[in-house]
């Protein structure tokens, strides 16, 4: 356990819930209006940082210009989440794209082809 409790973790469901509602439709970037998911947030102990992990959908330049977009929107979000949760200290929002579903469909792949040279 951290010295300051569970407070981090409840913080960061807290930024994970207004950003989700920041996405809805507040932000009015026309990069941000493709389809994304917050799939998970990370506040760092000393809760300087956030990180944001987003799954992003559409080609590749599309993912590119939506995580620019959001990226562009970091400062505003910061600002959002000290009026909302009346923080102290701003953290730092860092967006990063949410790869986690490619590398399981990898580790998938890979198991399923040394399954099939062991069946030979």
């Amino acid at each position: 356990m951290t010295v300051g409790g569970h407070r981090p973790e409840r913080l960061a469901e807290e930024i994970h819930n207004e950003i989700d509602l920041m996405l809805a439709g507040e932000l009015k970037d026309p990069r941000l209006a493709g389809s994304m998911v917050v799939t998970d947030v990370r506040l760092s102990p000393d809760m300087r940082t956030v990180r944001v992990f987003v799954r992003l959908f559409g080609t590749d330049a599309e993912r590119a210009e939506e995580l620019a977009g959001l990226k562009a929107a970091s400062g505003y979000i910061r600002h959002e989440l000290v009026e909302r949760l009346q923080l102290r200290r701003a953290p730092d929002v860092y967006f990063e794209e949410d790869q986690s579903e490619e590398y399981g469909q990898h580790i998938e792949e890979l198991l399923r082809k040394t399954k099939e040279r062991e069946d030979r």
